[in-house]
């Protein structure tokens, strides 16, 4: 069965970074290697609704950031390696929230629910 398992959470000050991991594993069905999914992260900020931050196809190509974090995050991937990850800098106090991650056997989604597989997310708090 099909999993993700994200990583990298904590606690940073502003102006610091993180890279989160999304570790997949299970992907194994005749046709349908990790390769051919596109995936995504989202976050979701207490009392807000769902971000979807980045998404990046199975050759590794990022087709949009949400605006939000245009220019801090970079969403990549290791197809090799069985995981994406999401680094980011110069981090913000409204960048804490839970961050999770997706894949979706078909093109890049904005929908949460359009996703075959997420993960149960890792949590980012941004304090001093």
């Amino acid at each position: 069965q099909p999993q993700l398992v994200e990583s990298g959470g904590g606690l940073v000050q502003p102006g610091g970074s993180l890279r989160l991991s999304c570790a997949a594993s299970g992907f194994t069905a005749p046709g349908l290697a990790l390769g051919v999914y596109t995936m995504n992260w989202f976050r979701q900020a207490p009392g807000k609704e769902r971000e979807a931050l980045a998404c990046i196809t199975g050759g590794g190509i990022v087709t949009h950031y949400a605006e939000s974090v245009k220019g801090r995050f970079a969403i990549s991937r290791d197809n090799a390696e069985n995981t994406m990850y999401l680094q980011m800098d110069s981090l913000k106090p409204e960048d804490t929230a839970a961050y999770c991650c997706a894949a979706r056997c078909d093109r890049c989604r904005d929908d949460i629910k359009e996703m075959n597989y997420g993960g149960e997310g890792t949590l980012v708090t941004v304090s001093s």
